[in-house]
């Protein structure tokens, strides 16, 4: 797909409507995994259309080809294509890399799994070493702790015990629970030190609960034994990582009045923060109808100190609109930030300096500095690849009257329909070279 910038402009400061966000793509990527595992008795509705997602299912659809899944004797998952070898090319989906460095093994056939340059700069090494203590066979095509992976056939489990530090990606975590149930000895999972992004593991284990697989929780450890899959269909919600755009629109708007349909309160996604988060910029969630009302009024922003740790990816999306509104405030739980799609620390003081604001990092703490901030008439984003950026700050172009996002097409990994939703609450987009 050619890439393209947009322009964006927006007449007035208002944004009104209805706005149908896609399925979660972090619900739908675990649900799609279970499903794999499954044998059939899991079927996931409400598919999630980002790219990611997409991805996702249609390697699985390919690698299982929806063939009965059973365990051998050596514990790996039956199949008549072990001498051969495949390669799986991911791209830039970090959820899919780490799932399938999981997932793969269990296959029992030789398969290279490689993404985009990025994404062999991305590190596998904490989850490699886990699967290879496990008992399976990896080894590294290009660099050590890096993709591309070449895993090799005959997993047979070693032992059933794995320990893993808890301040790094939650998604190591999520993808060795996600094949615990199927292990011939189960798995119990000590965590070391604190967890970051604990609403992403509970989010696992709640879908894996859905689908009949208990664990026990106790201390730091998580323990699922080994068991089988009962019949079930995993629906997934919208999701609200997509939703904090909106929140960002209404918090930088004078007035706004948006509904976003099923979305719910007792949602599994810890992205659900977001209605705690902009209730200090003066945004009322209200649910009713099946679905959520954001409104805005007026009111001084008095919390200065935002914790991150369980939401990293609701970031990007509120620190740029503190530093919009020239609100100097703090952030901590930044830590993963710098191993995403783009190190988005460094991607945020490059943008934010062009707005005349410094996300200035000492230790583990960032502070904004919004002394000599300055809104100018037209800006050029850079997206470094990375859809957050692209999303977190499209919602300036009510303050800055034109607003050009590099690389439009990078929504599409989460979000494909974000530009077209955006001309649905007065916003315009112009496609240039």
């Amino acid at each position: 797909m050619a890439k393209h910038n947009i322009v964006l402009t927006k007449q007035g400061k208002t944004a009104n409507g209805t706005i149908q966000l896609t399925g979660s793509k972090s619900e739908c990527n675990r649900a799609l995994i279970i499903e794999a595992l499954s044998d059939g008795k899991v079927k996931v509705e409400n598919m999630s259309d980002a790219a990611d997602a997409v991805l996702l299912r249609d390697i699985l659809k390919s690698e299982i080809r929806e063939q009965r899944l059973e365990i051998s004797q050596t514990n790996s998952l039956i199949s008549d294509h072990q001498s051969q070898i495949s390669t799986i090319d991911i791209g830039p989906a970090g959820t899919a890399m780490r799932f399938l460095t999981a997932f793969l093994p269990l296959l029992n056939k030789n398969i290279v799994l490689t993404g985009s340059e990025r994404m062999q700069q991305r590190p596998i090494g904490i989850l490699v070493d886990a699967m290879r203590k496990l008992g399976a066979t990896i080894d590294y095509e290009k660099n050590d702790g890096y993709p591309p992976i070449n895993i090799h056939p005959g997993f047979e489990q070693q032992t059933n015990v794995i320990g893993i530090k808890g301040n790094i990606s939650s998604q190591y975590i999520t993808a060795l629970l996600l094949i615990a149930a199927k292990l011939s000895q189960g798995l119990e999972l000590h965590i070391q030190g604190e967890l970051t992004s604990k609403p992403y593991v509970e989010m696992t284990l709640a879908m894996l609960n859905q689908a009949g697989i208990r664990h026990t929780w106790a201390d730091n450890i998580i323990a699922i034994e080994h068991q089988d899959f009962a019949e079930t269909t995993l629906l997934v919600e919208p999701d609200w990582s997509a939703a904090s755009y909106w929140y960002a629109i209404a918090a930088l708007s004078d007035e706004a009045e948006l509904f976003l349909p099923g979305l719910t309160s007792y949602s599994l996604q810890g992205d659900s923060v977001i209605t705690e988060i902009m209730a200090n910029f003066g945004i009322t969630s209200v649910f009713k109808d099946g679905g959520v009302y954001l409104t805005k009024e007026a009111k001084p922003i008095v919390r200065k100190i935002f914790d991150m740790k369980e939401c990293p990816d609701l970031a990007q999306t509120v620190i740029v609109v503190c530093a919009a509104l020239g609100h100097e405030a703090t952030f901590t739980g930044l830590e993963t930030l710098k191993i995403k799609e783009t190190d988005r620390v460094l991607a945020l003081q490059t943008e934010l300096a062009k707005i005349g604001v410094k996300l200035i990092e000492k230790g583990q703490v960032y502070k904004l500095d919004c002394s000599e901030r300055n809104l100018p008439q037209r800006m050029f984003i850079s997206t470094y690849d990375d859809h957050r950026m692209a999303m977190a700050f499209a919602p300036l172009a009510i303050l800055i009257p034109e607003l050009e996002v590099e690389d439009a097409e990078v929504v599409c990994k989460s979000y494909p329909a974000f530009w077209s939703d955006l001309e649905k609450v007065g916003f315009r987009s112009e496609k240039v070279a």
